[in-house]
Parts: structure tokens; sequence; C-alpha cells
């Protein structure tokens, strides 16, 4: 099953690399022209792409799923919603590999709402953060996910308010 992924990525490569040729056949100015675009594109997002990149791996480097435990059932206050926010923003990964590590902080105590936050920002995706700002722009962009963020804690509450805080 995994050659027939591989050979699906090199057959679409070899498609492109054939497009790209028959273009350059086709119209030589065009082909410039294209080429051109697509390099001022890569320039234009490609520090967003590096920052995002620095920042995931470090991340994945410096926290753990032990350390989100520990901080998580240690805090109170703003720091645990900042906590929240945060971690779900940077958690990385398909999100039913963080199920167990939120039932783990259900039971030593964590309350839903911080749950349910945390939850709520995983939408943010950071490796899409090049992409949202370079079509929408940099003030849509950080309005949108300020925005996202502060909806998060009303979201939480209101999650936590319906089911309540009780462990199964």
């Amino acid at each position: 099953m995994k050659s027939d992924k591989n050979k699906g990525k090199w057959i679409f490569f070899i498609a492109v690399v054939m497009l790209y040729l028959l273009s350059y056949l086709i119209s030589k100015k065009k082909f410039f022209l294209i080429s051109d675009l697509f390099i001022k594109l890569i320039i234009q997002i490609m520090p967003v792409f590096l920052l995002v990149y620095v920042l995931m791996v470090s991340v994945n480097y410096f926290v753990n799923n032990e350390q989100l435990q520990k901080l998580m059932k240690n805090q109170s206050g703003i720091k645990i919603w900042l906590i929240a926010i945060v971690s779900g923003i940077l958690s990385i990964g398909p999100i039913y590999m963080w199920y167990p590590l939120m039932k783990e902080l259900q039971k030593s105590g964590v309350k839903n709402r911080f749950i349910a936050t945390f939850l709520y920002n995983r939408g943010i995706k950071l490796q899409w953060l090049p992409m949202l700002i370079l079509y929408f722009g940099w003030k849509y962009s950080a309005t949108l996910l300020i925005i996202m963020a502060i909806c998060s804690i009303p979201q939480g509450i209101i999650t936590e308010k319906w089911i309540g805080n009780k462990v199964k």
C-alpha cells in the first residue's frame, strides 16, 4: 500500500513537470511569466513558512504531553486559560491522538471548560497560517485568530455548564 502512495506522488510530480515542459514548448513567454509568478509567490510566503516551521519544531522538541498535563493540573486563574488556548493552537497531529491526554487531564481534575477551550483552539492551524495570510492579509488573519482564541473561552464555559464536570 505504501508503494501505491509513492507511485501516485511520482506520477503527480512527473505530470507537473510534463505540463511545465509542454507550456515551455507552446509559449516560452508565458512559461517564464508563470515561473516568475511562482518564484515571487514562494518568496512572499517563505518567511511565514519558516516562522511556522521553527515554532512547530520548537514546541515539539521542548513540550511533551507530561509537561502539558503538569501545567494544566497545577494552574488556576488566567494562567490556565492561556495555557489551554496556546497549547490548543500549538498542538499538531490528528485530534484523536489528543483524546487520551484530555481524558487523563479530566480524570486528574482539570475542568471540562479548559479541555473544551483546548479542543476549540485546535481549529487554529499554524501550518495553514502562510496560506491564510497570503489570501487574506495580515490584518484579517490576526483579527480572525485573536477572535477565535477569545471566543474559545465562552465556548469552554458553555460546554462545562451544559455537560457539567463529571468524570465517568
